[in-house]
């Protein structure tokens, strides 16, 4: 007997709905269809979507706004350079950067071993660091990593792991 590729759910919002789900491993389909019955079907879910919306954005851009207003006010009292790069991405790279070293701080010398001249080699070290690209790229990076990353991002003979050049 083959396992079926359509599937019947009744939704959470009561909405019963007649899924394809033959793009999904057999395997798969009956706790796939289980995990969409507890679920609102898809006109359910955009509709509250929608009327979300306005408010997900006010909330968004007053968080936004106020994590850059931290970072500025960071930058300037530590005395970070300004960011180079496009101008879309320089306010989201000043908080990237503005968070990660913050967390590396407390990683590091709040919580780890580092004292302050190891710390303050560092600072100068991520002022060194001024592409607004970089610290997006490192956004997701785990703050212990950072002495390690900046120790490559300021190598001034940076290999390359390529055999060939």
């Amino acid at each position: 007997m083959t396992i079926p590729t359509s599937w019947d759910v009744v939704h959470s919002c009561g909405h019963e709905w007649t899924h394809d789900l033959s793009g999904r491993p057999a395997d798969r389909r009956a706790a796939f269809s289980r995990w969409l019955s507890g679920r609102d079907c898809t006109d359910c879910w955009r509709a509250t979507q929608a009327g979300d919306s306005a408010d997900r954005k006010e909330w968004l851009a007053a968080r936004r706004a106020a994590e850059q207003q931290a970072a500025t006010e960071w930058a300037e009292r530590f005395g970070m350079p300004p960011l180079d790069g496009p101008e879309k991405i320089l306010g989201w790279g000043e908080r990237c950067r503005h968070q990660l070293t913050t967390a590396a701080h407390t990683a590091l010398a709040v919580e780890g071993s580092w004292d302050e001249t190891r710390w303050t080699a560092l600072e100068e070290q991520i002022r060194a660091v001024t592409r607004a690209g970089w610290w997006l790229d490192q956004r997701d990076t785990n703050p212990a990593d950072l002495p390690e990353l900046l120790n490559a991002a300021t190598e001034s003979d940076r290999g390359t792991e390529n055999p060939f050049l």
